[in-house]
């Protein structure tokens, strides 16, 4: 979905990004709002590089802040957790606001961290009833930090997760107003 001769990434509304690209990496222009994926996906392994800005500035969740979003619902936080204290469930690697990671994996702000996500989307029944959970596993840097964890529903800022019927869906990267970085992104389908 991201090397250095391809770049699939739109806007919600199909628009060009705006995001810089520059030989093979993408980084977020603040402001100009999250991008999505041209393909749709449901139950992947997403491989995913991510670099925290070089020039540490802010703390907690306003030091290198971004977002994975799977079927653009479900986000596994990007955050500059090295040396950053911030609440246990929005570190990096969190599956946001449900399971902190079981290891503070980053690497040096603004050096390459790497995900390795394995997702198995949630199921509906031809009613529309959720008849199984969505399910993560994330390896950071080579450590597991998320094991084959339940999602409750959507990840969102405030409020309870909510269990929306849907099928396949574009993944989703955030712009959170934090000049964060992506390269060699990839997906496998399972």
């Amino acid at each position: 979905l991201l090397d250095e001769n391809n770049c699939s990434w739109t806007k919600q509304d199909g628009s060009p990004i705006e995001w810089t690209i520059n030989n093979g990496i993408m980084t977020v222009k603040p402001g100009s709002g999250g991008i999505y994926s041209g393909q749709k996906f449901e139950d992947c392994h997403l491989h995913i590089e991510w670099r925290s800005p070089i020039i540490i500035k802010g703390e907690g969740q306003g030091r290198g802040n971004s977002g994975i979003f799977l079927q653009s619902l479900y986000e596994v936080q990007v955050l500059d957790s090295y040396n950053n204290e911030t609440y246990f469930n929005g570190q990096a690697g969190s599956i946001y606001k449900q399971h902190p990671p079981l290891a503070n994996a980053c690497t040096k702000s603004g050096e390459w961290n790497v995900f390795d996500i394995i997702y198995r989307a949630p199921k509906f029944d031809y009613t529309g009833e959720k008849i199984e959970s969505g399910r993560i596993t994330v390896i950071h840097n080579g450590i597991v930090i998320q094991n084959n964890v339940q999602i409750f529903g959507t990840t969102p800022n405030s409020g309870f997760p909510k269990n929306p019927v849907h099928h396949g869906a574009p993944l989703m990267l955030q712009d959170h107003s934090d000049l964060v970085s992506y390269r060699n992104i990839w997906v496998r389908r399972l």
